[in-house]
């Protein structure tokens, strides 16, 4: 295993990943090799081109794909943006029925409301107690006039995994084109089989933010739901951060292959919080599916406690961690992924292990989290008997 980048008590990697020595060796080289306009055709130019040919390569052959079909885009939103309204875009004909799983990111979800909004129809798949879709159901959703389905990898607050090699057969079966959000688990695990779309985030892998990866497959329909740009094979617009894609293509293959020995040592940290945390946390409720999950996620909820306190008594600890939806938190709003899924909404945490952290941290951790969760419910009976 590469040496550990990440900060102690840093355990929010679902949010960003911590910048890999891969992607900080590239990226401080790309700045100096790859800043000319890669469109031109002198020298310099040129080789910025090759720079990001290579990085090009290195995504796809992470991914399972060529070359061609993949795009580099300003992040991972912007790469679902494209994906869902260019999808459906081009399959007008088709239909305007849009299928989505309860539990996508919000980045789908808004994309969906926009298309809803549009005069489109969408169906939303639920999701059972641990946050998985069941295959059937996402297939009995799909109408002649589907023109687009969506569905994760893998879910970004609980860490369960999806079954999209399942759900791409339906797909397949149905002419209906798949888009697979990967963002949580590309570098961590192998991109399952059947999607149509495919798109990351490199902050998520350890790479700079503001790169995200779009993958269309050779002979999928898409069309650009933004005015023409010559940029990305006309899929993405604006000029190209070049030294960002090469760094995020370096840090997904190094990461990658940090995670044949690193996922497993990650899995044993998160089954030690599984365990350990209903052992010495009265009224506490582990979430997500127990077996089918990332290596790297564990979320729980505390009865008797609010979520905005208890992290902020675990930053004073000295433990970053997250709360609730992980793109919607400062709406106040209860996590739309925990409501699907009909657990606790409300004192929940998100633990997420970078690459690289301590098992002492996990330790440590484990130790203080009781007494801090005892206060603050202390604190809640005292203010409610006065």
């Amino acid at each position: 295993m590469a040496d550990s980048s990440a900060p102690d008590g840093y355990f929010d990697a679902a949010s960003t990943e911590p910048l890999h020595p891969a992607a900080r060796r590239v990226l401080l080289e790309a700045l100096d090799a790859g800043w000319a306009d890669p469109a031109r055709l002198y020298g310099r130019a040129r080789s910025t081109r090759m720079l990001l040919d290579r990085a090009r390569a290195r995504v796809a052959g992470v991914l399972g794909a060529r070359p061609d079909e993949v795009s580099f885009t300003s992040s991972g939103t912007q790469a679902v943006h494209l994906a869902v309204l260019g999808g459906l875009q081009a399959r007008r004909r088709a239909g305007r029925h849009l299928v989505v799983g309860a539990v996508e990111h919000s980045s789908v979800l808004h994309a969906a409301e926009l298309h809803e909004d549009d005069g489109g129809e969408v169906t939303v798949v639920g999701v059972d107690r641990g946050g998985r879709v069941d295959p059937a159901e996402f297939a009995a959703a799909l109408r002649p006039d589907t023109a687009l389905a969506c569905l994760q990898s893998a879910n970004h607050e609980v860490g369960t995994v999806q079954p999209v090699a399942e759900v791409g057969e339906a797909c397949r079966a149905a002419g209906v084109p798949l888009l697979v959000d990967a963002a949580q688990s590309l570098g961590r695990e192998d991109v399952p089989d059947g999607w149509s779309f495919l798109v990351g985030s490199a902050h998520k892998w350890g790479g700079p933010a503001g790169v995200g990866v779009l993958a269309v497959r050779k002979g999928t329909r898409w069309r650009s739901p933004l005015p023409a740009d010559e940029r990305e094979g006309r899929r993405v617009p604006g000029f190209e951060n070049v030294p960002a894609a090469a760094a995020a293509a370096a840090a997904l293959e190094a990461y990658r292959a940090d995670m044949a020995d690193e996922g497993p040592r990650l899995a044993a940290l998160v089954d030690r919080i599984r365990a350990r945390v209903p052992e010495t946390v009265p009224d506490v409720e582990v979430v997500g599916d127990p077996v089918r999950r990332l290596p790297h996620i564990v979320t729980f909820s505390c009865l008797y406690v609010e979520g905005e306190a208890l992290l902020t008594e675990l930053d004073r600890a000295g433990f970053a961690v997250s709360s609730g939806s992980s793109c919607t938190a400062d709406t106040l709003r209860p996590s739309h992924v925990l409501e699907a899924m009909g657990v606790i909404t409300h004192g929940n945490v998100r633990v997420s292990l970078p690459r690289g952290v301590a098992s002492a941290d996990v330790d440590r951790f484990l130790a203080v989290l009781p007494d801090i969760v005892a206060r603050l419910r202390r604190a809640t009976m005292n203010a409610l008997d006065q």
